[in-house]
């Protein structure tokens, strides 16, 4: 194949990961019922139309059936010049997939406890949007759902550059002191009081008075904060002990060079506005960073294992080795369709299928047409793509730097890869096996 260096799932059998304590199983996809010609000929042909069209430089698909690897391959290289190849326990920039790996699972958990309703307004929990008029009635079922006509995103970096291009010295340094702690990147440090001017912005942000769906990341950048309120407990450190220590998701989590993984970390763009350098180990999207690294829309990092291993604790409802993280009822609650009526097909935090996904053609279908109703998960910005069926027991991890070397790369999207690939297993399962 040309330009295309591929490694197969087993050898994740041979060279466990350093700190896992909870390990994986695999099986051949014929094990489980599935067609491994039919799986093996079709994923290979869309990923090496992916790389040739220049849709990602390199990726890997991680596929389980039950609580079962079936398939674990890896494209491509890290980047178009063909040195690095994707490894299967390369770290990524996971991007909104963190909206549904970071603040949801500790959000469903505060539910469970009754700290948070999801059915009250949110500004009973946040302070400041009490005295917003436009704001003080709206609830935490409505933001999760896209449906409280929130604005989708705020640019912040523009609060942190000149019109030449240059970066206000008031707001960021290149090195840390009392006043600059938050790191941005290498040589890069954020003001303090940065946090405190974003979230004043998406206080003061302008509300839709038409509730229909409208996709919105704003309140994930004060979920943290919200969290941490609430719990009394670093956000980091809730995550980790709560749902990352007991699910053995070991290199999921924020700012991965402070923890000195042995992983490789995929790079994602060209940064040419802000850090004027190729990002990579700090997270690419600007808002978050903006954070230090920590935030609620974008951030985490991690490999397709630890994203498996928290997609099935969401497709089993919560439950992990008979211990329910979660309680069933909050899990199926978030991961429902919530405003059918008003023609949203979004869960709370939670994608779902297109309404009439079932009826569509895979051209028009998200995700493969075949998934059920019942299906959940996420996709993002630079590349990444995780699902759930816990009708069909499938489970879907896909990860790209698709925005290398920059944004616009949009062929991910154009060529419906994702999909595509999703459908493949769907369509095996059940085949004539030879």
């Amino acid at each position: 194949m040309k330009r295309l260096a591929v490694s197969f799932f087993f050898i994740t059998l041979v060279i466990p990961f350093c700190f896992a304590q909870r390990e994986l199983v695999h099986a051949y996809p014929s094990k489980l019922g599935f067609d491994e010609n039919f799986i093996n000929q079709k994923v290979d042909s869309i990923m090496e139309m992916g790389i040739d069209s220049l849709a990602f430089p390199g990726a890997q698909l991680l596929v389980a059936k039950n609580d079962t690897v079936i398939f674990h391959k890896a494209y491509g290289f890290h980047t178009y010049d063909s040195i690095q190849p994707v490894a299967l326990n390369d770290m990524y920039d996971l991007a909104s997939v963190t909206k549904i790996s970071g603040p949801l699972p500790a959000l469903m958990k505060l539910v469970d406890e009754g700290k948070l309703d999801l059915d009250k307004p949110f500004s009973t929990y946040w302070e400041p949007w009490k005295r917003r008029k436009d704001k003080k009635e709206l609830t935490l079922r409505e933001i999760l759902a896209h449906q409280a006509g929130l604005v989708p995103y705020i640019v912040f970096l523009q609060k942190v550059l000149r019109k030449n291009g240059k970066i206000k010295r008031r707001f960021v340094h290149n090195s840390s002191d009392k006043k600059f702690q938050g790191q941005v990147y290498d040589g890069l440090y954020i003001n303090n009081r940065f946090e405190r001017k974003m979230n004043r912005i998406v206080n003061r942000s302008k509300v839709s008075d038409e509730k229909k769906y409208k996709y919105s990341g704003l309140t994930f950048l004060v979920f943290p904060s919200l969290i941490e309120q609430l719990t009394g407990t670093d956000y980091q450190t809730y995550l980790d002990e709560n749902f990352y220590q007991p699910l053995g998701c070991h290199t999921l989590g924020y700012l991965p060079k402070e923890n000195h993984y042995v992983n490789a970390i995929v790079p994602t763009e060209v940064d040419s506005l802000f850090r004027k350098t190729l990002v990579k180990g700090w997270v690419h999207d600007e808002n978050a960073s903006l954070k230090g690294g920590v935030s609620g829309n974008a951030g985490l990092f991690g490999t397709a294992d630890d994203l498996a291993k928290l997609m099935l604790f969401y497709q089993n409802y919560g439950n992990i080795d008979g211990q329910q993280l979660i309680s069933t009822g909050t899990v199926k609650e978030f991961t429902e369709v919530q405003y059918p009526e008003n023609d949203n097909r979004r869960g709370l935090g939670f994608d779902k299928p297109l309404l009439d996904n079932a009826e569509l053609s895979l051209g028009e279908a998200y995700p493969s047409p075949l998934a059920s109703p019942k299906s959940f998960g996420h996709s993002g910005f630079t590349g990444t793509f995780v699902w759930a069926d816990p009708e069909k027991k499938l489970t879907f991890i896909f990860l790209s730097n698709r925005v290398y070397p920059s944004r616009d790369h949009r062929q991910l999207y154009g060529l419906n890869i994702r999909t595509a690939l999703q459908d493949v297993f769907y369509k095996a399962e059940g085949l004539k096996i030879d």
